[in-house]
């Protein structure tokens, strides 16, 4: 690899899943500039990543949507490809502040893909999720159609692959992958980085481990009279470093057109097991308490990864009981003292 093919630009790359994927980025040989405005990420974690690869890195203060911006990057950086993190990313958030989702997700999204057709940059691996799946039965795989999701978040994740692909289909040299992500859960195994969304958290894990700390009385279980093991919704949960070794593998192997890939780990795990395991393995409590069912919450909801495992030779090889001993060990090294 020359210069150009070993330079990444990496949006919302202080967030969760942005900073494990510079780690494994870095130990595959990759060079790479980061952008981040800290909307969903803490400053402390630039200081932590740059501890575990031992080295600094160009970090720029830039919001993804700013044109102008992100372009004087493209100037003076010869980039090889971008991967595309940046975004609002609650559910719940996405419902009451819809303009402000598609805005910030949309716009962002077309920004990188106007300046990567301008400037020769023609690997694009963008940060899709399973939501675009819609309520379609699980195994979900890449051959299903994109469908209509239940909340603005969904939307804009569904209409960005829409645009990428269009855009895609204009320019024949461009090279665009779809990461479809399951539910990453789990921390670097230092400890040192993890999941610490602001304000309240909107994922399962994040909730348990609140209650762990003895920051929530107890865990709120929405249902527990689904058709599943025991009742409780069944998601397919992923280590953030598999997730994140997910995309050094796409940018290793990308190839001209669309590719869309799944992560996850092809198996489903109830609330209750998840629940459980984390209990088991860190030996705390989780009170919890079955409330009603949410509207538009599906049963089940796990990956067909054939075709990642297929054409990326990979494959997430971490155990959910990895998962949650991660994630409290994250949490302990955290805590305020």
């Amino acid at each position: 690899m020359g210069n150009k093919e070993k330079k990444v630009l990496i949006t919302g790359g202080i967030g969760f899943i942005g900073s494990h994927t510079i780690i494994e980025l870095d130990r595959s040989g990759f060079e790479f500039v980061v952008i981040d405005d800290f909307r969903n990420s803490k400053r402390e974690t630039l200081l932590k990543i740059e501890n575990i690869i031992g080295k600094s890195f160009l970090l720029y203060n830039i919001d993804a949507c700013s044109e102008l911006e992100v372009e004087k990057l493209f100037i003076k950086h010869n980039f090889y490809g971008v991967m595309h993190f940046a975004g609002l990313k609650a559910v719940g958030e996405s419902v009451k502040k819809p303009i402000e989702y598609y805005f910030n997700n949309i716009m962002s999204t077309i920004n990188l893909a106007k300046l990567c057709i301008k400037y020769d940059v023609n690997t694009f691996i963008f940060s899709s999720s399973a939501t675009v799946y819609g309520e379609q039965k699980s195994p979900l795989d890449e051959k299903m159609e994109l469908m209509r999701t239940s909340n603005p978040y969904g939307e804009t994740k569904a209409i960005a692959e829409r645009i990428l692909i269009d855009i895609t289909n204009a320019n024949p040299n461009f090279s665009v992958t779809l990461l479809r992500y399951f539910n990453p859960i789990g921390a670097h195994g230092s400890g040192m980085i993890g999941e610490n969304p602001n304000g309240l958290p909107n994922n399962l894990m994040p909730l348990i481990v609140k209650v762990a700390k003895g920051e929530v009385k107890e865990l709120k279980i929405f249902g527990d009279d689904y058709d599943t093991i025991d009742g409780t919704g069944v998601r397919d949960y992923i280590h953030v470093v598999d997730l994140a070794k997910g995309h050094v593998s796409a940018m290793k192997k990308r190839k001209l057109g669309v590719s869309i890939y799944n992560l996850g780990t092809g198996y489903g795990v109830s609330v209750l097991e998840l629940v459980h395991t984390f209990e088991s393995v860190n030996n705390v409590s989780i009170p919890y308490k079955i409330v009603n069912r949410r509207t538009g919450d599906l049963a089940t909801v796990y990956a067909d990864v054939s075709k990642a495992n297929r054409d990326l030779g990979w494959n997430a090889t971490k155990t959910l009981e990895d998962m949650c001993r991660d994630a409290w060990n994250f949490t302990k090294a955290n805590l305020k003292k």
